[in-house]
C-alpha cells in the first residue's frame, strides 16, 4: 500500500483534489475536481485517465462539505491501494497570525474562521473540509496552506495603506493572493530562465480569480491583491480595482445595503457584469456580442497597467510568466495584454503564442515571456509533508 497525501483546494464553486505520494508530491497518482458548486456540478478526474473507477454524480444543490464528504466514500471505497498518511487544504487568508503553513487544531480552525470577512466567498468553503475530515477522523494530521505567506517578504511600503497608522498596527494592510501558485511558479524559474532566475520577473496568474505578483530573487516585493481577494485585476465576477467614492455613492445615494455591495463587487462584476454574458474567457472569445469584446478589451487593458504599476517595484523586467486558466489557454488574452507593453520590449512571436509554447517571445524581444502551468497541489503536498510527517510534526 502506497503512503500519500491528500491535497483539497477547495474554490469558490469548485473543490480540486489530488493524491500524492510522500515518496513523490510531484506526480499525483489521482487528480479530480468538481465544478459548478450549486448551479450545475460536475465531478471529473484528469488523473488517471480514463479513471478506472465509476465517476459520482453530483446533486445540483451539492456544497463543498457535500463533495467533500462523497469524495471521502469515495476514495475509501476505490483507492484502497493507497493510505492517506496526511491531508493539506489551501486556505485563502491566514491574516496577521498565519505567515506561513500551520498543522490544524482547534484553535487553528477558530482562528481562520474569524478572518472569513477577509474572504468570504472562500474562506468558508476552504474550511468545511476541514471540519468534515476532523469530525470523521480525527486522529489524520492536517496542514493549512495560505495564499497570503508568499507575500510576507514584501518592504512595508507595498503593504500599508495610506490610512491613519492606527488601522495599519490593527491589521488593514494589503496581505496579497494566489500565493501557492507564485511560490511554485518562483521555484521553476531556474530551470525556465538560467540566470535571469534572480532577476526581475511579474508573474500573471489569469484566471476566474486574477492577480499579478513582482518577484526579485524568487521573493514576492509587490502584487496586485490586498487586503481582500477583490482588488487589482478584473476578473471573472469581481471588480478589481474600483474607485472607494463608487462604494459611497451606491450606500449614500442608491440606498444600498452592505450585502447589495458585497454580491455586486464579488458576483456581478468583472468578465460577466462588464459583458452580461458569461465570467468564462472562453465563452466570451466564442462571442460575437460587442459587450463580449468589451470586457475582453477592459480584461487585457487593465492587466496591462497594473504590469506597468508594478515596474517600480521592480526597477525594470525581465520575464513576464503567464500562468493559470486564462493565462495558459488564451493567447489572445496574452497577445491583448503583450501588445500594450511593447516599450518595456515585450514582442511576441505570433505562432509560439498561438501554441502555448513555453517560450512565445519574439527572438529578438529584450523581454521574455513564457507560459508556465502552475501546480498549487504540489505546494500543498510538499507542505505538507514536511509539516505533518517531520519528527517534530508528530
Amino acid at each position: 500500500m502506497t503512503d500519500v497525501i491528500l491535497t483539497i483546494n477547495a474554490g469558490s464553486s469548485s473543490l480540486k483534489f489530488a493524491l500524492h505520494p510522500v515518496s513523490d508530491p510531484l506526480t499525483p497518482v489521482l487528480r479530480g475536481k468538481a465544478t459548478g458548486l450549486k448551479r450545475q456540478p460536475e465531478f471529473s478526474v484528469s488523473v488517471p485517465a480514463p479513471c478506472p473507477w465509476p465517476i459520482p454524480v453530483l446533486d445540483a444543490s451539492s456544497t463543498h462539505e457535500d463533495v467533500a464528504r462523497l469524495l471521502l466514500d469515495w476514495l475509501a471505497t476505490h483507492a484502497t491501494n493507497y493510505n492517506v498518511v496526511a491531508v493539506g487544504h489551501r486556505v485563502v487568508h491566514g491574516g496577521q497570525a498565519f505567515t506561513s503553513p500551520a498543522r490544524i487544531t482547534p484553535q487553528v480552525v477558530a482562528d481562520l474562521t474569524d478572518l472569513t470577512s477577509l474572504a468570504p466567498l472562500h474562506q468558508p468553503h476552504n474550511l468545511a473540509p476541514v471540519k468534515l475530515i476532523a469530525a470523521q477522523f480525527p486522529a489524520l494530521p492536517q496542514v493549512a496552506v495560505f495564499d497570503t505567506s508568499f507575500h510576507t517578504t514584501q518592504d512595508p511600503l507595498a503593504k500599508i495603506f495610506a490610512l491613519p497608522h492606527a488601522l495599519s498596527e490593527q491589521g488593514l494592510v494589503r496581505y496579497g493572493f494566489h500565493g501557492l501558485s507564485y511560490e511554485f511558479i518562483a521555484s521553476t524559474l531556474p530551470e525556465h530562465l538560467g540566470a535571469k532566475a534572480g532577476g526581475r520577473v511579474i508573474v500573471a496568474h489569469l484566471g476566474n480569480g486574477a492577480s499579478l505578483c513582482a518577484i526579485k530573487d524568487g521573493k514576492s516585493v509587490a502584487t496586485t491583491m490586498g487586503f481582500t481577494a477583490l482588488d487589482g485585476l478584473v476578473m471573472g465576477r469581481r471588480s478589481g480595482r474600483i474607485d472607494p467614492g463608487v462604494i459611497l455613492h451606491l450606500v449614500q445615494q442608491r440606498g444600498m445595503s452592505v450585502p447589495d455591495i458585497e454580491k455586486l463587487l464579488y458576483q456581478q462584476s468583472g468578465l460577466l457584469g462588464v459583458s452580461g454574458i458569461s465570467n468564462a474567457m472562453q465563452d466570451l472569445e466564442a462571442s460575437d456580442d460587442p459587450r463580449a469584446k468589451t470586457a475582453i478589451d477592459l480584461f487585457c487593458y487593465r492587466a496591462a497597467a497594473e504590469i506597468a504599476a508594478l515596474i517600480p517595484a521592480l526597477g525594470g523586467l525581465d520575464a513576464l510568466i503567464f500562468t493559470a486558466g486564462i493565462g495558459e489557454n488564451s493567447a489572445r488574452t496574452r497577445a491583448g495584454i503583450c501588445d500594450r507593453l511593447g516599450w518595456l520590449g515585450i514582442t511576441l512571436d505570433p505562432a509560439a503564442n498561438e501554441g502555448a509554447q513555453l517560450r512565445i517571445n519574439a527572438v529578438d524581444a529584450r523581454c521574455d515571456v513564457l507560459v508556465v502551468p502552475t501546480n498549487e497541489d504540489a505546494v500543498i503536498a510538499r507542505h505538507t509533508i514536511a509539516l505533518a510527517l517531520s519528527a517534530d510534526g508528530q
